[in-house]
C-alpha cells in the first residue's frame, strides 16, 4: 500500500501541474515512465514503473513493472506485469494484472478480459467485477455486482450485492449488509458463507442526493459549526502573529495602507510566482518530490495573506470609525479581527461579491508579504550618495 500511495501520489501532483496543457507530457527518470497531460491515450510498451495521471485516461501495451493511473476518466487496457493501481471517478480495467489489483473509484468496472492472478481490492460506490480473480477478493461499495470467477477468498461489503451468471467462490466468502441475501449454491455453498449484518450509513444517499441537488445548501447547524470553527482559528492565528511578531505585521499592514494598489499589484506577482513553481519544478523531474511543498506552501500563504488583509481593511475601517490603530492593544486589534472575519463570512452569501471580496483580501495581504520578502532578500541600499559623498536631492 506503500507503493499505492506513494505513485498515486506523484501522479497526482503531475497532474494538477500539467493540467492546463492539452498536449500529452511523458519523460522518464530511473526506468520509470511518467505521463501527463488533459487527455492522455497511449498505447505502448514501458519498462520499470508507470504513472499516469490526466482528466481522460485510456491506455493498452504492456508495462513490465507497476502501473499507476488517476484521472476522472480512467480505462487501464495495459497489461501489467506487477501491481495496478487505478484510481478515479469513473475506473474501468481491461488489461491483466500479474499481480495485485487496486482501484478506487465512484463506479468501477474490471472487464472478462481483465484477469487478476493476485488479490483484487475495489473500493467504489458501484462496483461491476466481470475479470477473473486468481486470489483473494476484497470489495466494498453501495451496489456490487459479481460475474467473475474467484478462486481465493471473498470478502463483499455493501448495500446490495447481484451475483452474475459466471460468479463463483472457491474460497470462502464473507459478506457484510444489512440484511442477508440469497446466495445461490452454484457460487458458493452454504458451509462456505459468513454472514455478518452490517449497517449501512446514509453517506451514499446523501451523497446521490447532493449529485442531484448541486448546488446544495448545507444545514444551518453544519453551517454555524463551520463559522465558529473557521472564526476560532483565524482568531488564534491573529493572536500568534501578534504575540510573536507584532512590529513585521504592524509593518506590512502599514504598507497596505500606504498603497493599496501597490500591494495588490505585489500580490498578484507573488501568487503567480508560486503557481508559476509547481509546474517549474515538475518539468525539472529532480523537482518533483517538492511539488508537494510547493503546494502546500500556495496554501500557508494564502491563508496568511487573507488574514492579513482582512486585518489591514478591518484597522482601516475602525481607523475611520474613530479609532486609533497606534494606541489599540492587542486585545482590541484581535476584537476588531474577529468582527472583520465575521462580516467577510456573511459577504460570502452575496454571489460574486463575496468571491471579489476574499480574493482582494488575499491579494492585498499576499502583496505586503512579497514586499517583505523581497525587501528581505534585497536589502537596503542606503542613502545615495553623489560623488561628493553628499545625499542626492530628490
Amino acid at each position: 500500500m506503500s507503493s499505492f500511495r506513494t505513485g498515486l501520489a506523484v501522479a497526482a501532483m503531475v497532474c494538477a501541474t500539467t493540467a492546463a496543457w492539452s498536449e500529452t507530457v511523458t519523460t522518464q527518470n530511473g526506468g520509470d515512465t511518467f505521463i501527463a497531460g488533459d487527455v492522455v491515450n497511449e498505447n505502448k510498451s514501458m519498462g520499470g514503473d508507470a504513472f499516469v495521471a490526466a482528466r481522460t485516461i485510456t491506455t493498452s501495451g504492456e508495462v513490465q513493472g507497476d502501473f499507476h493511473a488517476s484521472g476522472f476518466d480512467v480505462t487501464v487496457g495495459t497489461n501489467t506485469a506487477e501491481d495496478l493501481y487505478a484510481l478515479g471517478f469513473n475506473v474501468t480495467v481491461r488489461g491483466a494484472t500479474a499481480q495485485d489489483l487496486t482501484a478506487g473509484g465512484f463506479s468501477v468496472r474490471t472487464e472478462s478480459s481483465a484477469s487478476t492472478a493476485g488479490n483484487a481490492r475495489l473500493f467504489g460506490k458501484t462496483l461491476t467485477i466481470e475479470g477473473p480473480i486468481s486470489g483473494a477478493l476484497t470489495a466494498t461499495g453501495q451496489d456490487v455486482i459479481l460475474n467473475a470467477p474467484v478462486e481465493g477468498d471473498a470478502k463483499i461489503f455493501a448495500q446490495s450485492i447481484t451475483f452474475g451468471p459466471d460468479a463463483v467462490i472457491a474460497g470462502t466468502f464473507t459478506y457484510g449488509t444489512s440484511d442477508k441475501v440469497t446466495v445461490p449454491e452454484r457460487v458458493a455453498p452454504a458451509e462456505r458463507v459468513v454472514f455478518e449484518k452490517v449497517e449501512v450509513s446514509d453517506a451514499w444517499k446523501e451523497w446521490e442526493e447532493m449529485s442531484r441537488e448541486m448546488p446544495f445548501f448545507p444545514k444551518a447547524a453544519s453551517v454555524l459549526f463551520s463559522f465558529v470553527v473557521s472564526l476560532l482559528f483565524f482568531v488564534a492565528l491573529g493572536a500568534l502573529m501578534l504575540g510573536f511578531m507584532p512590529r513585521r505585521v504592524e509593518n506590512m499592514r502599514q504598507s497596505i495602507a500606504n498603497a493599496p494598489g501597490k500591494s495588490v499589484l505585489l500580490g498578484v506577482i507573488g501568487l503567480s510566482m508560486l503557481f508559476g513553481m509547481a509546474p517549474i519544478s515538475a518539468l525539472t523531474i529532480i523537482g518533483l518530490p517538492f511539488v508537494p511543498i510547493i503546494l502546500l506552501a500556495i496554501v500557508v500563504f494564502w491563508i496568511l495573506g487573507y488574514a492579513l488583509g482582512a486585518y489591514s481593511v478591518a484597522m482601516r475601517v475602525w481607523s475611520g470609525l474613530g479609532g486609533d490603530p497606534d494606541d489599540a492593544g492587542n486585545g482590541m486589534r484581535l476584537l476588531v479581527f474577529a468582527a472583520a472575519i465575521t462580516v467577510i463570512a456573511l459577504l460570502n452569501y452575496i454571489p460574486f461579491v463575496g468571491w471579489v471580496a476574499n480574493y482582494t483580501l488575499v491579494l492585498l495581504g499576499l502583496g505586503a508579504i512579497t514586499h517583505g520578502i523581497f525587501s528581505y532578500m534585497i536589502g537596503n541600499p542606503g542613502v545615495a550618495l553623489d560623488v561628493d559623498m553628499k545625499p542626492i536631492d530628490d
